[in-house]
């Protein structure tokens, strides 16, 4: 194939899996996603739930739930992946052509970065709180400003120039770290579980926590916003898990992976970041739906310290392999002869900085409804798109020789399929009036209210809106 293929279009991290390299099975994909899951932007995900309003049981059904609902985009995408070895910026190729790839592909790719830029905020986060638990004169990290203070913005820096130092060194470097993961944050989990307990005086005064929503009508006018970031949590991944399924043994390996893995491991550490948020209210009489901060507020210096060293490794292994990995193969299939896989690493650090990290977790309503629910409106008609293409169009048949080529069938016109672009804006415009509202650039009554509220369901809105007029349009060649 190499042979046939455009050299503009392939190189070593884009070129098909052969079959003698697929070796993961049913449990390296469940073991993935429990190490993907197990992450501090988890059980901050579910925090803000509850620092959001909503009691321990409607936390953990609405984050259940956007999980189980996700999970069936990862298997359908993960199906090429693991039938012809392809990762995904190769395999959006066959609906969006072999140069309008780039478009969703820099879509996720920018998405990333934003993920890149909030942990590695957090692991700068992390850095200050040490420094302040031996010097209780800092004050608190003030994020309301469009900086923050000098001295957390220099950790913040300082956590960044390592990420980008690993990259430098090679991702090869982190599996240690990785090995460290896996071990410390289920024991940290069980551990500040066993601290809320305590400190709580016992499950049943968290657990009898109530919702802060007087009427039903105030309850499901955030759970569905809610339910559309939990959605959106993992959107980016329902894109490129091609980048990982290209590995497997098997279709039934990747689908059982999954299944055993994401829903079970997001919802068990999703449940200890409610409990302990849960608890937050009743010993320090407010919610505080931040770990590090949490962390920060132990009265025991030592204590302090090694959480926050904790959670410092724990971030900078997931940051590498979660939030580096697909954009930097994302930003490589731009150019493949010319940027590599360090390169695009570094442009996806320049831009997680860039994208002001400290504002999108500043507070649990700008997480969930500026962040999560913001690039859902652009990641899920991307997903519709794929998933009718693949499904629907090409009932599962690629010619994966023609992925590589410029004047192959999925060139479509000088490398871009219009129908594809065209379904994709018009899968995302729905959404744009809430957005432009949620940021208050527009007005409240510049749109019909039932206009606003669409950017609550906008993952959904975009899926079934980008998908369906991409059948249409394809149907009528």
């Amino acid at each position: 194939m190499k042979d046939s293929a455009s050299s503009s279009l392939i190189n070593e991290d884009l070129a098909p899996v052969d079959l003698a390299n697929r070796t993961w099975d049913t449990w390296n994909y469940a073991a993935l996603w429990i190490s993907m899951s197990l992450c501090i932007p988890t059980y901050m995900l579910a925090s803000s739930l509850i620092g959001g309003g909503m009691n321990w049981w409607q936390a953990i059904l609405t984050i259940f739930l956007g999980n189980c609902i996700v999970l069936v985009p990862m298997i359908l995408n993960g199906h090429a992946g693991a039938k012809y070895g392809i990762p995904f910026p190769v395999f959006v190729r066959a609906s969006f052509g072999t140069k309008g790839a780039n478009i969703p592909a820099m879509l996720r790719a920018i998405v990333a970065c934003g993920w890149f830029g909030i942990q590695t905020w957090i692991g700068g986060a992390s850095l200050y709180n040490i420094f302040r638990a031996w010097n209780p004169s800092l004050a608190e990290i003030d994020s309301t400003a469009l900086f923050p203070q000098a001295l957390p913005m220099f950790c913040f820096l300082a956590f960044w120039a390592l990420n980008m130092f690993i990259i430098f060194l090679g991702v090869d470097s982190i599996k240690k770290l990785l090995v460290f993961k896996a071990f410390f944050l289920p024991v940290a989990a069980l551990a500040l579980l066993c601290w809320a307990i305590v400190a709580a005086d016992g499950l049943g005064p968290i657990l009898s926590q109530p919702s802060r929503f007087a009427t039903s009508q105030e309850f499901w006018k955030y759970f569905f916003p809610a339910l559309t970031g939990m959605v959106g949590f993992w959107a980016t991944l329902s894109l490129n898990i091609p980048d990982f399924t290209r590995y497997a043994k098997s279709q039934k390996a990747q689908v059982n992976g999954q299944i055993i893995g994401l829903p079970p491991s997001m919802t068990f550490f999703a449940f200890v970041g409610v409990i302990v948020t849960s608890a937050t209210a009743i010993i320090y009489g407010q919610t505080e739906w931040d770990i590090v901060k949490l962390a920060g507020k132990f009265d025991n210096k030592l204590m302090v310290t090694l959480a926050m060293v904790g959670i410092i490794i724990s971030t900078l292994a997931t940051n590498i392999a979660a939030n580096i990995v697909s954009p930097a193969n994302d930003f490589a299939n731009l150019a493949p002869q010319k940027i590599s896989f360090k390169t695009g690493g570094y442009i996806t650090g320049i831009i997680g900085v860039l994208i002001f990290p400290w504002k999108l977790i500043a507070d649990p309503n700008g997480y969930i409804f500026t962040w999560l629910i913001a690039y859902s409106s652009l990641l899920g008609p991307v997903g519709g798109i794929m998933i009718v293409d693949y499904f629907f169009i090409r009932k599962k048949e690629l010619n994966v020789d023609d992925l590589y080529r410029e004047d192959g069938q999925y060139s479509y016109s000088s490398g871009f399929n219009s129908k594809a672009i065209l379904a994709l804006l018009l899968g995302i415009l729905p959404n744009l009036p809430g957005f432009l509202l949620q940021i208050k650039l527009i007005a409240a009554d510049a749109f019909p209210e039932w206009v606003n509220h669409l950017y609550n369901y906008a993952w959904f809105v975009g899926f079934g809106v980008s998908g369906f007029l991409y059948w249409g349009l394809m149907k009528k060649r």
